[in-house]
């Protein structure tokens, strides 16, 4: 017994040479522009250009905007810091001072105390 004969069936061609059969595949096309950027798609090159331009000139704007910001915190900082700084040496000086006075204090009553009993 033979088994029946089929005739090939003919593979549709294109220029690119044998087609899949695959009823879902959609045939490659060459890159359009419409798959491009915009910055790209132009034909202009002056318009990408003039683009550009006003994009650094917006980026410039906001680092100097930015710039501006640190500044103003740095400058918060060593306000801040300077006023704690006073602060510290004024309760170092206010803690001298009793200290001292206390010392001095102790020294008079000692000396009154001495002249009492020379005096007494």
């Amino acid at each position: 017994m033979s088994a029946p004969t089929v005739d090939p069936v003919p593979l549709a061609s294109s220029s690119g040479g044998r087609v899949s059969g695959k009823a879902w595949k959609q045939p490659k096309t060459a890159t359009q522009r419409s798959h491009l950027q915009a910055g790209v798609k132009t034909k202009k090159w002056e318009d990408r250009m003039e683009r550009e331009k006003a994009a650094k000139a917006i980026k410039k704007l906001e680092i100097e905007l930015k710039e501006e910001k640190q500044a103003e915190i740095q400058r918060r900082r060593e306000v801040t810091l300077e006023r704690k700084k006073a602060a510290e040496e004024k309760a170092h000086l206010a803690e001298m001072m009793a200290k001292m006075s206390a010392k001095k204090a102790l020294r008079l009553k000692r000396r009154a105390g001495r002249t009492k009993k020379i005096n007494g």
